[in-house]
């Protein structure tokens, strides 16, 4: 099973990015999708999260209404649009699929398999 995160890079404030996570070795239909984040110093972050029919969506509160989350399960790849980036979103940023109850969808340690993350920057 793979997990390839693409798609970040350095942009200013109020810039854009659209990350991607491509799966290999599983179906990612049969999967909820999730993608988390890291910062120096920082323990790993919830950030949003799909459910394997994409019919719910789940955002942290600091992404809430910036990101959006989606699928596209011919592709088997989920996808991160990021709008009206901060500093403070500064951070590795990783994709995992798993299949939690939707009481731990938030939590990493419900997820079964782990990308390698993207890094990304974001400058004032």
């Amino acid at each position: 099973v793979q997990l390839q995160a693409s798609g970040g890079g350095s942009v200013q404030a109020g810039g854009s990015l659209r990350l991607s996570c491509a799966a290999s070795g599983l179906t990612a239909s049969s999967y909820d999708m999730g993608w988390f984040r890291l910062a120096p110093g920082k323990e790993r972050e919830f950030v949003a999260a799909i459910r394997r029919s994409g019919g719910m969506l789940f955002y942290s509160d600091s992404v809430k209404g910036r990101f959006t989350i989606s699928r596209d399960n011919t592709e088997n790849t989920v996808y991160l649009q990021m709008n009206s980036l901060r500093p403070e979103d500064t951070a590795v940023y990783s994709c995992a699929a798993g299949r939690p109850p939707l009481s731990t969808i938030r939590t990493p340690r419900s997820y079964s398999y782990w990308g390698q993350g993207t890094l990304v920057t974001v400058s004032s």
